[in-house]
C-alpha cells in the first residue's frame, strides 16, 4: 500500500511516500519557512518525481500532535483535505512515537523530546523489544527535572531524538543521567517516521481526524486569564 506522510509539528517540515515500510522518496526542509508555504508543495513535487498522482495513494498519514499548534493544524488540515477529496483513509499519529520509529535501536530507552517552551518538553519513552516498538509512557508535557527523575526507573541509557534533544541532553547529563543524542540524520522529526507509525495505527475517515494537544494554546490560556 502506498502511503503519503506529512510532518509539520515543529520547525522542520517533510513529506514522504512509502510502499508499506519501504521509503520511496522524502523531501525534508529545516529552513524555518512557514509550513503553509512548503508542505503541500513538497508533497506535490515528490509525487511528480515518483511519476505518481495523489490518486495512487492508499493511505494518508500525518503527525497530529503534540507540537507547534500552528504547524500541527497545517499538517492535519492538509491531510484531511487530501484524504477527503479521494474518500481515502487517514492516520493521525503521535509525533513523538513517529520519531521513535526512526531509530530502531535496542538496548536503550528511546526518549523523544520536543521543545514545548515554558521550561517544559513534550516527551514519551519507548523501547525496542524483539523487533517491535513498545511504549513505556503516554505522551506528556513535563519539566526536564521530572524527566531526569523518571530516568531512574530504567536500567538502560537514554537515546534522545527530536528538536529538544540537544536541550535535554545538557540538562540530563548535568543531572547524572546516562544518555546520548541520535545522529543528525535520525534526530529530527520526519515524514518517514510518520509513515512507519501509521502502519501500526488504526486509520479513520477524514472527517474524524483532529489534532491533539497536551496543553492549551497561548491564545486559550490568555482568554481564560
Amino acid at each position: 500500500m502506498l502511503v503519503l506522510a506529512l510532518e509539520s509539528s515543529a520547525k522542520s517540515a517533510s513529506a514522504a511516500v512509502c510502499n508499506d515500510s519501504e521509503l520511496l522518496g522524502q523531501y525534508f526542509q529545516n529552513s524555518k519557512l512557514t509550513h503553509s508555504r512548503t508542505l503541500l508543495s513538497m508533497a506535490e513535487s515528490l509525487l511528480g518525481n515518483l511519476d505518481m498522482t495523489v490518486g495512487d495513494i492508499g493511505l494518508f498519514a500525518v503527525a497530529a500532535g503534540p507540537g507547534s499548534f500552528t504547524g500541527t493544524r497545517i499538517g492535519v488540515a492538509a491531510a484531511k483535505g487530501l484524504a477527503w477529496g479521494l474518500d481515502a483513509p487517514v492516520c493521525g499519529v503521535s509525533a513523538l512515537e513517529a520519531m521513535a520509529y526512526q531509530v530502531p535501536e535496542p538496548g536503550c530507552v528511546i526518549c523523544a523530546v520536543m521543545d514545548a517552551r515554558r521550561e517544559q518538553v513534550y516527551n514519551a519513552l519507548f523501547e525496542w523489544r524483539n523487533g517491535a516498538l513498545a511504549r513505556l509512557c503516554a505522551d506528556r508535557a513535563i519539566p526536564l527535572a521530572e524527566l531526569a527523575a523518571d530516568s531512574g526507573a530504567y536500567d538502560l541509557p537514554f537515546l534522545l531524538v527530536g528538536d529538544g534533544a540537544a536541550l535535554s541532553f545538557d540538562f540530563l547529563v548535568s543531572a547524572g543521567v546516562s544518555c546520548r543524542v541520535a545522529p543528525e540524520l535520525l534526530r529530527w522529526q520526519s515524514a518517514y517516521g510518520v509513515a512507519l507509525a501509521a502502519l501500526h495505527t488504526e486509520p479513520v475517515s477524514a472527517i474524524e481526524l483532529e489534532p491533539f494537544y497536551l496543553r492549551p494554546s497561548q491564545a486559550e490560556r490568555e482568554r481564560r486569564e
